[in-house]
């Protein structure tokens, strides 16, 4: 299986070079192209098609909203990861609904970096089977648009761990009344950590999501039962409403 390609369109050289480097020591990905300027950076993805975009937002000729928006459009389909220093929930709820598939502030860890798209490239198979079943838009994206709006940030590592949860739940609902002896390992193992450090960081997403008061809207996009103050679901619970939730619109 050869690498994955991945085209850079960053703020600077330096940043571009810097990137490069740490890709270069990969087996599992291979730069295949660069630009600082949105707009050229557009065309050269299109001819080129590969399979990651890691882009800025603020660059010389489009920005990083328009080059999404450009590809998205397009006849390419790349994994788009955001790779910036604006971190604004706004922006990250922004880029997100456009479509890309994951969001990093810098300075960024690039061991953290490569490991989602890991992620990101295990997960690809399954994707256009879920697109025929969720109405164009597949199951990832889908919960990912769910926790945006419900304030689980992407850059924090109880997202991924939730997502992944999610749609165990969603193949298999009745691993939900074994989280802790099946969902937690079967997490733990994909993500290479243990059942406890998800239990953990699943808790802490959902913690962040209340914390933020955006309880109104949790219980709007969930619609199954309310809760008030400071209740909180249980990681259980919560997965279980966000799978029940996609298991119905797929219905």
């Amino acid at each position: 299986m050869g690498k994955k390609t991945v085209y850079l369109v960053q703020d600077t050289k330096e940043s571009i070079d810097k990137l490069k480097e740490n890709f270069s020591k990969t087996e599992e990905f291979e730069v295949v192209g660069s630009n600082t300027d949105g707009a050229f950076a557009v065309v050269e993805i299109k001819r080129l098609d590969p399979d990651f975009v890691i882009t800025d937002l603020v660059l010389s000729g489009s920005d990083g909203i328009e080059v999404i928006e450009k590809l998205k459009e397009s006849v390419v389909s790349p994994k788009i990861v955001v790779l910036t220093a604006f971190s604004s929930e706004e922006i990250i709820s922004r880029v997100m609904s456009l479509g890309a598939n994951y969001f990093m502030a810098k300075p960024y860890n690039f061991s953290l970096l490569k490991e989602r798209m890991e992620d990101l490239t295990l997960s690809k198979p399954k994707a256009k089977e879920e697109e025929k079943r969720f109405g164009g838009i597949s199951l990832e994206e889908k919960i990912s648009n769910i926790f945006i709006n419900v304030g689980i940030p992407p850059h924090i590592k109880g997202y991924s761990f939730l997502r992944e949860g999610v749609k165990m739940a969603v193949e298999t609902p009745d691993i939900i009344n074994n989280i802790t002896k099946k969902l937690y390992p079967k997490i733990g193992k994909k993500f290479s950590t243990t059942a406890s450090k998800v239990e953990r960081a699943i808790r802490h997403a959902i913690e962040v999501a209340w914390n933020r008061g955006r309880i109104e809207s949790i219980n709007t996009i969930l619609g199954v039962r309310a809760y008030v103050g400071a209740e909180k679901p249980t990681n259980g619970e919560f997965i279980a409403l966000v799978a029940d939730k996609m298991l119905l619109e797929r219905a």
